[in-house]
């Protein structure tokens, strides 16, 4: 079969390296929580191969790129329709799957934070992420309060996953090699089904807290809070930076309060 061409408005960097793409696909740890799997953006196969090898994993491809769907559907005729040509943001999980599933793939790096966020939007069924991002956006996912990674996709990814950064990829075992360090991690769902305030404000207090993270919570994110009710609030005076999730929590809370 004709290789694909990795296209660069597509981002793609096609891993070669099959000792990377098994150690991938065994990081996935399903045990009985889900069996369906579904790759994005599998190109032409390399992790493909190591998941349709896995007994019990039921797998479904997806890759918006024509050219590696038609190269897909002649390596692999058996997937029939789980092998799909569309956009993975554009797609409704709940029609397609039943139940919980995992994401998995090398995913290309100029929409990596559009994947995490539809996967933030599908958390209820969406149980478990692994995959290869650029170094940069791994370190944001996983970091921890006070560092300077740290930031509006820590906070909502780590509210509702253990963000987990399993090992760095170097450039050479890509086609074509990317002009980054590459990271794969794990995002496994915790037991958290709603985090127990007031979600879409939770929301607007982090994104207004880190767009000006320079500044005092006080001052960045004034717009939102009853200033005369909360004059003594010590979390107030830290920057975003610092909080953890439970912090925004509680400050979620005290702002409800207190309007």
């Amino acid at each position: 079969m004709t290789l694909v061409r990795a296209k660069k408005h597509l981002g793609q960097h096609f891993l070669t390296d099959k000792n990377i793409a098994a150690k991938i696909v065994d990081s996935l740890r399903p045990g009985d929580k889900y069996h369906q799997i579904l790759e994005v953006g599998p190109g032409m196969g390399i992790l493909s191969d190591f998941l349709l090898q896995k007994p019990g994993y039921d797998v479904h491809l997806v890759d918006i790129d024509t050219e590696s769907y038609q190269f897909l559907q002649k390596k692999y005729p058996q997937l029939g329709s789980k092998l799909l040509n569309a956009d993975f943001l554009e797609m409704d999980f709940a029609a397609l799957f039943t139940g919980p599933l995992a994401i998995i793939g090398n995913f290309p790096y100029n929409i990596s934070s559009q994947i995490l966020f539809k996967v933030l939007d599908n958390r209820q069924q969406v149980v478990e992420v692994v995959g290869m991002f650029q170094k940069e956006v791994a370190e944001r996912c996983s970091a921890k309060p006070g560092s300077k990674e740290y930031g509006i996709l820590s906070v909502f990814l780590q509210a509702y996953y253990k963000v987990e950064y399993l090992f760095t990829v170097k450039a050479g075992v890509f086609n074509p090699p990317p002009k980054v360090l590459s990271a794969v991690i794990r995002l496994t769902r915790n037991e958290v089904a709603e985090l127990g305030c007031d979600e879409k404000l939770f929301w607007q207090v982090v994104k207004a807290g880190f767009n000006q993270r320079r500044k005092t919570l006080r001052n960045a994110v004034s717009s939102l809070i009853n200033k005369e009710k909360m004059t003594d609030e010590p979390l107030l005076e830290l920057r975003a930076e610092r909080l953890s999730v439970a912090d925004f929590v509680s400050l979620t809370n005290k702002i409800t309060a207190g309007r």
